[in-house]
């Protein structure tokens, strides 16, 4: 079915590179597929291997380490275009492409950049982050994680939450206190730990949404890594704030905005075809009017989500963003396209809570997408902040 929504101006590329992945989706991610890989808590190897082969993972990384150069606005298309699907691929994409190609390409050594760039770009390697703690949400200033310099090697003990993939992950993006805690915001560091490193264990954690993978406690008991584990090298040790503040963790704002937008989309054009084709009173539900304002609402508000990422997507990657317009957008677009899940969840009905649709879990993911990432209220206070209040 055509797109009903109007889509923002966007370069000629960002278009082309968008319908080939919606073809892709079409053709590789068939309804049956994805609730049985959402039933299993897993992301397709085999589906993977070819939708790589496309080069998008390339899209964040630099020409000279084997990428197309850093289009933020085209892999956020990316993101949305594959969420239509649910986060089957999207999440893997997110993990070698923004995780992964974003972080190191805008805060990488020169060793790490040649390590690791050239296989984020081809999609044969994953990040996952390790920024929460049992303890520690929105607060990353507090992290109690702890590295300690010893010799020529860093020794790291602690426990991070919600890591995401990290027992497909090559490695832990973890955020570390590497110095006295009450300096707080000049005294973290970012290492680099390999998933497979010793004295890493992992403990799942039960989860209801984004089932395309595990989520783990991470339980770092004396691991060492060397000082070329830093992010960005020994230099960077205790400028860890720097990096979380930065462009490329920004970004994460517009990854989750970008998923919520194709999983709503994906809700609209699902509660779209049902009412026309279902049947009440004599006619199809389409005809009724308050089903029609509903999904008029629905459009419209998807429209205006679509409308702001694409206007943050253009800043970040123009350097015109200073944390506004992504705190904005991933406030507007998560709380919308919650909103709008919901609604169409409820012209199915009782069909909307049913595993014969995709509706039900993409409702169960949307319910996420106001938390993950930075919360609302996170959000609102960083606006409220940038506009002086």
């Amino acid at each position: 079915m055509t797109d009903p929504l109007p889509v923002p101006e966007e370069p000629d590329h960002v278009g082309r590179i968008r319908a080939t992945v919606a073809r892709f989706v079409a053709d590789h991610c068939p309804p049956a597929a994805r609730r049985a890989w959402d039933q299993a808590m897993t992301w397709p190897r085999e589906v993977w291997a070819a939708f790589r082969a496309l080069g998008f993972t390339a899209l964040t990384v630099p020409p000279e380490h084997g990428g197309t150069g850093v289009d933020i606005p085209a892999a956020l298309a990316v993101v949305e275009e594959l969420s239509r699907a649910g986060p089957f691929l999207a999440g893997p994409y997110i993990h070698a492409a923004f995780y992964g190609g974003l972080n190191l390409a805008e805060n990488g050594s020169a060793e790490q950049k040649a390590h690791w760039l050239p296989r984020l770009a081809r999609g044969e390697a994953f990040l996952a982050y390790g920024l929460s703690e049992p303890d520690v949400g929105g607060d990353l200033a507090s992290v109690t994680t702890r590295a300690e310099r010893d010799g020529d090697s860093i020794r790291v003990t602690g426990v991070k939450r919600w890591c995401t993939g990290a027992d497909w992950a090559d490695a832990i993006l973890t955020l570390v206190r590497s110095g006295p805690a009450n300096e707080r915001k000049r005294n973290l560091s970012f290492l680099l730990i390999p998933a497979d490193a010793r004295g890493v264990r992992l403990s799942p954690l039960a989860h209801a949404n984004l089932r395309y993978s595990g989520s783990f406690d991470v339980v770092f008991d004396d691991v060492r890594v060397p000082e070329g584990a830093v992010l960005g090298g020994p230099s960077m040790w205790n400028r860890g704030w720097e990096q979380l503040v930065g462009r490329a963790l920004a970004v994460e704002r517009l990854e989750i905005a970008a998923v919520a937008l194709g999983m709503a989309r994906a809700a609209l054009d699902e509660a779209l075809a049902y009412a026309r084709q279902r049947v009440q009173f004599g006619q199809p539900i389409a005809r009724h009017q308050a089903i029609r304002h509903r999904l008029a609402d629905a459009a419209a508000r998807l429209a205006a989500a679509r409308a702001i990422l694409a206007a943050a997507a253009r800043a970040v990657q123009a350097g015109q963003d200073g944390g506004l317009f992504t705190s904005m957008a991933k406030l507007f677009v998560t709380e919308t396209a919650l909103e709008v899940g919901l609604a169409c969840q409820r012209v199915l009905g009782a069909y909307g809570l049913s595993d014969g649709f995709d509706m039900e879990r993409n409702v169960r993911d949307l319910l996420g997408m106001p938390i993950v990432g930075g919360s609302s209220d996170m959000q609102r206070n960083n606006v409220a902040a940038l506009l002086g209040l």
